[in-house]
């Protein structure tokens, strides 16, 4: 409607007006009270049109195909104020919020696959791997993203089957959003050549997590996001949980579980209004994965903060666009993570030629960092010095990462040590003992504790023999059984 076009809706309702002067003067009354009610309803419905139309182009003009940051802090600046929740009418198809706040969320958003149907599985590795006392602190939402109603029903009534009691315990949710809430998904810009079925599919998928994200966000305390063909390791919470208080006092908005696209990443529930209104925002420059790297870049996290091991693995074989195959997977993930390595704390150090910033410290950490040093020579090492004597259950260290494969250690052994001399800067074991060799750049122990008598004050990795190739030291981990006092 424009405004030409509603003035002559005017001008021709007033001549009917004219005419309508010579009838009996009691039905003048009631004509210039329908006239009345017509202008309103014009006027209404232009600047309805407006708007509507208005926000669209918004979206469009502020949208990106860089998205960079600096260029658009000042609009990101105003969308950190969208606290609110976007009004939406989600539609319950199972299952309803408790008004108990719960510690974390898990949200899974799913469609209708060509080939293959993963979230059953998916579900049910969530509950199967959670303690009872787990299960009491989590919520699990599903949306089902689809708009064909018959499957919607399918999926429903199976869901409905094998968690009842799930539901039925408030810890299961299925929500769908109706079409007619979603943006206008064709004909959008097609960035980096996509095709343009690509396009629509990535652009609905951002959609979808908005929705997802807007209705979770005051569920709980956390928000972790998975999808819908993943399996999780044990007890997965209770290694969340060992994380985010590791990180008391520390800023970050995003924390990683995961290195495969929208897997595993965990959220304060405080952002995720933000988070969707970024989503909806860009909805249509790229897929959900990149967008969340340049929403965490503008909140002032510029480094990824990803933990080892992982702990949600990809298990779909065939993707949900068109079926395609996709084999990823997530070699860092262990199905036992419950089971993760004290790392007690230690002076670290070592006489190798360290490449940059990649110093000895990054080998010992969780996060997904590593040592790197330039080739080792004969007798260089990499030497750990524990604060207390300890006692050692198992030892696992890793060399090389999957990019750079051939940066592993090919010659080398493990050695514990006691008698610690020195201060507290040079501080040195005077005797050490053997454990093993590393085979394919790799080193792992168990039962460590009943091969070794002593209190273990040191541990180092010992280069055997000289190689051209850099070493990385991707990571060492160390389960100890019990503290020693000194």
């Amino acid at each position: 409607v424009t405004l030409p076009y509603a003035f002559l809706h005017m001008r021709h309702n007033l001549k009917l007006f004219d005419k309508m002067r010579c009838l009996r003067k009691r039905s003048a009354v009631s004509f210039l009270g329908v006239l009345v009610i017509c202008l309103l309803f014009m006027n209404l419905y232009i600047e309805d049109g407006y708007v509507l139309e208005g926000d669209k182009q918004l979206i469009r003009e502020t949208a990106t195909h860089q998205l960079n940051p600096e260029r658009y802090a000042h609009t990101y600046k105003d969308l950190s104020n969208f606290s609110g929740s976007i009004n939406i009418s989600y539609r319950y198809l199972a299952g309803t919020p408790l008004p108990r706040k719960r510690y974390l969320t898990i949200g899974l958003s799913s469609v209708k696959r060509k080939k293959g149907n993963y979230l059953l599985e998916t579900i049910k590795s969530i509950f199967e791997q959670s303690s009872y006392e787990e299960l009491k602190e989590i919520t699990v939402v599903v949306q089902l993203a689809d708009f064909d109603s018959v499957w919607c029903e399918g999926i429903v009534h199976d869901i409905s089957q094998k968690f009842a009691h799930h539901i039925i315990a408030g810890r299961l949710i299925v929500i769908h959003v109706p079409e007619e809430y979603y943006p206008i998904l064709d004909g959008l810009k097609r960035n980096y050549n996509d095709p343009e079925d690509r396009v629509k599919f990535r652009s609905k998928q951002n959609v979808d997590y908005a929705f997802l994200l807007n209705f979770c966000a005051n569920l709980s305390d956390y928000y972790v996001m998975l999808e819908d063909d993943v399996r999780c390791s044990k007890n997965f919470l209770t290694t969340v949980k060992k994380v985010i208080t590791s990180r008391e006092g520390s800023y970050w908005v995003t924390l990683e579980f995961s290195k495969l696209g929208y897997i595993g990443k965990l959220y304060h529930s405080h952002d995720l209004p933000r988070l969707a209104h970024f989503l909806l925002m860009f909805y249509q420059e790229m897929p959900c994965d990149w967008l969340l790297i340049h929403f965490r870049g503008l909140l002032a996290q510029k480094e990824v903060i990803r933990f080892k091991p992982s702990l949600f693995q990809h298990m779909g074989y065939y993707s949900s666009y068109k079926g395609a195959e996709n084999k990823l997977k997530d070699d860092d993930f262990e199905e036992e993570s419950f089971d993760i390595p004290d790392n007690p704390p230690a002076n670290l150090h070592t006489n190798m030629n360290v490449f940059e910033n990649y110093e000895a410290s990054k080998a010992y950490s969780s996060i997904d960092e590593y040592f790197w040093g330039k080739p080792p020579s004969t007798g260089d090492f990499y030497g750990i010095v524990f604060e207390k004597p300890i006692k050692i259950s198992k030892i696992k260290v890793v060399t090389g990462t999957e990019d750079r494969q051939n940066d592993i250690l090919r010659h080398g052994a493990l050695e514990v040590g006691e008698k610690i001399v020195g201060s507290k800067i040079g501080r040195k074991c005077t005797t050490y003992l053997r454990l093993g060799e590393f085979k394919n750049g790799n080193f792992e122990m168990t039962d460590v504790e009943h091969k070794v008598l002593f209190d273990i004050n040191c541990m180092r990795i010992l280069v055997t023999k000289s190689q051209k190739e850099w070493l990385i030291i991707r990571s060492i981990s160390i389960w100890t059984s019990q503290t020693s006092s000194q």
